[in-house]
């Protein structure tokens, strides 16, 4: 009696749970450390600031903008608990192989991509709110500014929204890179006329030719792909662990206390993403608000930044003739630091850091303009173009992502200029 051989086709059980199981690494991932004291002080700075400014944005401007403000605070707390960075996420893949970030984002993006379709697909908003999807074109300014975020990020040292929950939580030296994106932003805003009419071909949106639900599956099909691959890069290059961050020991302490794993820090990012959607109609982003800050400064000493070309736009326009605090960008990204702030706090690190080296200091200013002036050419960041767009089903974000990874290996090139370090294949962490 002879057996028929194996269908190479067929996947076992043992096969169909290795594709859950993590990775492969060069050494075992080494043990979180256990998390230090609540920091008391900052702990209740930070929830001072998030009760009083919720309660005057609520009395002052309205429900929806205290809903904004609250989902923000939401999305720094998600952001801290579970590291959740685009910028170390594309250096260690590059870098080294590690793949575990960028499966985090497939996870972030299909959730997204899945809420997304079925509010905008169904219509539903809150606050008389009608849900679109975030469409750019394809173009130029498309290709120069994904490109330039990403060598931004690798300097800088933090993407928009790591940007913004690394100084809620006290990182001194992203102040800096905060600073250059702000100044960046304004730039962009202030030479618009220079790029505004790069050749470009129009938005292209998967649910206008396949539908809502035709877009998703697609859009999760791809994701997919992204995933088995990355995997497969990763066994074969056999990176180092990402590093662990200190957590509670205690299960249900690190709700609040510890480091959420990358996989429960999406899922949230997710729905608070979509919960920014459904409040105010449009997706959740974060650089529109550096150029109107920047240009409110601009302003403040003097200046007519009404009069740029930028400014008038009719949404930016009206952005820029409105109070900052009942602005949506500006409510989720104030939202993000102090519910950074909040969280560094209770896991014990929130810490300002002192003695900055020059070359550092360099690179986080250099990094944040390069940010700031390509966000505003790619009609978005890692937020508003990468994420926003793919979940959208937008092929701009797709074309944003690819160009990125490309930026982010020119990046790696530049980072010892500055003397920052790159994960190397035998390094215990990357």
């Amino acid at each position: 009696m002879t057996t028929a051989p194996p269908d190479p086709t067929v996947r076992t059980p043992r096969a169909r749970a290795a594709l859950l199981t993590p990775s492969p690494t060069s050494v075992p991932r080494p043990q979180a450390p256990t998390a230090p004291p609540v920091r008391r002080l900052p702990l209740a700075v930070g929830l001072l600031l998030a009760v009083a400014l919720t309660g005057f944005v609520w009395g002052s401007y309205g429900a929806k903008p205290g809903v904004l403000l609250l989902l923000g605070l939401g999305l720094g707390m998600a952001l801290f608990h579970s590291r959740f960075g685009f910028t170390s996420a594309w250096r260690q893949l590059v870098a080294v192989g590690n793949g575990t970030g960028l499966r985090a984002h497939a996870l972030l993006l299909g959730t997204t991509a899945t809420l997304f379709a079925l509010v905008i697909g169904t219509g539903t908003g809150l606050f008389g709110a009608v849900p679109a999807p975030s469409a750019g074109p394809l173009g130029i300014g498309l290709l120069i500014g994904s490109f330039a975020f990403a060598v931004g990020m690798q300097l800088g040292g933090a993407c928009a929204s790591g940007t913004l929950f690394a100084v809620g939580s006290g990182q001194t030296s992203i102040v800096l890179t905060l600073g250059g994106f702000v100044a960046g932003s304004t730039l962009a805003a202030w030479q618009f006329d220079l790029w505004k009419d790069l050749p470009a071909f129009g938005p292209v949106v998967l649910a206008d030719h396949i539908g809502w639900f035709g877009s998703w599956a697609v859009t999760i099909l791809a994701l997919a792909v992204i995933v088995v691959v990355s995997r497969a890069v990763q066994a074969r290059r056999n990176p180092p662990p990402t590093g662990p961050v200190p957590s509670a020991r205690r299960a249900a302490a690190r709700v609040l206390r510890g480091s959420w794993p990358p996989a429960a820090g999406a899922l949230v990012l997710g729905l608070l993403g979509a919960g920014v959607l459904l409040a105010s109609g449009g997706a959740w982003g974060v650089t529109s608000a550096f150029s109107l800050w920047g240009t409110e400064l601009v302003r403040l000493l003097g200046g007519h930044p009404e009069t740029w070309s930028f400014w008038q736009q009719p949404d930016n326009a009206a952005a820029l003739a409105g109070p900052v605090l009942a602005d949506k960008t500006s409510l989720t990204d104030i939202g993000i630091m102090i519910g950074a702030a909040v969280a560094a706090a209770l896991g014990g690190t929130w810490a300002l850091h002192r003695g900055i080296p020059w070359r550092t200091a360099v690179a986080a200013v250099a990094g944040g303009i390069l940010m700031g002036i390509g966000a505003r050419l790619a009609g978005g960041c890692n937020i508003g173009a990468y994420l926003a767009g793919i979940a959208s089903g937008s092929l701009h974000g797709w074309v944003w992502g690819a160009t990125a990874l490309l930026g982010t290996w020119a990046g790696l090139k530049l980072r010892p200029v500055f003397g920052l370090a790159n994960p190397r294949a035998g390094d215990g962490i990357c």
